[in-house]
């Protein structure tokens, strides 16, 4: 299936949770259902962003990762993304370079998986670590649960750019999420995320990220180029992009231990 490009530079424009986004979304074609994006309601707002990034089918993508950093040097790695947000579950498994190929991470209903092919084994991991060694997050790659794990502590009317945003402060509802502290940049309509800070527990900026294009497949957007910048180590940096984006339907068994086996056989 095509995908439209959106570029946010030159426009103005787990399974329990994927449900009540999904009649979130039924909710917004009745006739009788206000968008709440009044002042009073900036929780609103986060269900937009999750119900807008959501993906009621599949999604698959080629990732491009370009690693910037001071003391390990700079890297280029490329990904096979598999995504199902049904269920929130994702594959990606590593092409490039050679001393990666056939790594995966595999999230599934029992955990997150990583699969090293020297081993042939798989070993658990947490959605909260490093993906690969960049400063992108596992986290990064399942499905949005803003709506879910945060409150807005503040918001604001501002500009990034050319663009007219809210400006959203979250604290975390529960400790399972990556950052307990948040602060977006969300432009008013779609909303979606132009820029994050992400802060520990002592509220120390630990990560900014930014989301300057988006790519349109089906109903929902992904951003197709996103920048994740180290807060703690200078000029070390992560750039993530996308190609190849598809929704077409993806075998149940690509998110499985056993594909992942037999595809590094």
């Amino acid at each position: 299936m095509k995908t439209q490009a959106i570029t946010l530079g030159r426009h103005k424009t787990m399974k329990t949770y994927f449900f009540a986004l999904c009649l979130s979304i039924l909710a917004v074609l009745s006739p009788n259902f206000a968008v709440a994006q009044a002042s009073e309601n900036y929780e609103e707002i986060l269900v937009n962003i999750d119900k807008n990034t959501l993906f009621t089918g599949d999604l698959s993508a080629t990732a491009t990762l370009e690693q910037r950093d001071p003391n390990e040097g700079d890297d280029v790695s490329r990904v096979q993304m598999f995504r199902r947000d049904s269920n929130n579950t994702f594959l990606m498994l590593f092409e490039k370079p050679e001393t990666k190929l056939g790594q995966g991470y595999l999230n599934i209903d029992d955990g997150l998986w990583f699969y090293d092919p020297e081993s042939r084994q798989f070993s658990y991991t947490s959605i909260s670590e490093s993906f690969g060694g960049t400063d992108a997050r596992n986290s990064d790659f399942e499905a949005s649960s803003l709506a879910l794990d945060y409150d807005v502590a503040s918001a604001t009317e501002g500009t990034l750019g050319k663009f007219e945003v809210w400006i959203l402060e979250l604290e975390a509802s529960n400790s399972e999420v990556t950052y307990p502290y948040r602060k977006l940049w969300v432009t008013k309509e779609p909303n979606l995320i132009l820029k994050s800070e992400d802060y520990s527990l002592t509220k120390r900026l630990l990560r900014t990220s930014y989301f300057p294009n988006y790519a349109k497949a089906g109903e929902s957007f992904i951003a197709s180029e996103s920048l994740f910048v180290d807060a703690l180590v200078e000029n070390k940096s992560t750039k993530f992009s996308l190609e190849n984006i598809s929704t077409a339907t993806i075998p149940d068994n690509v998110f499985t231990k056993a594909y992942v086996e037999r595809v590094n056989r």
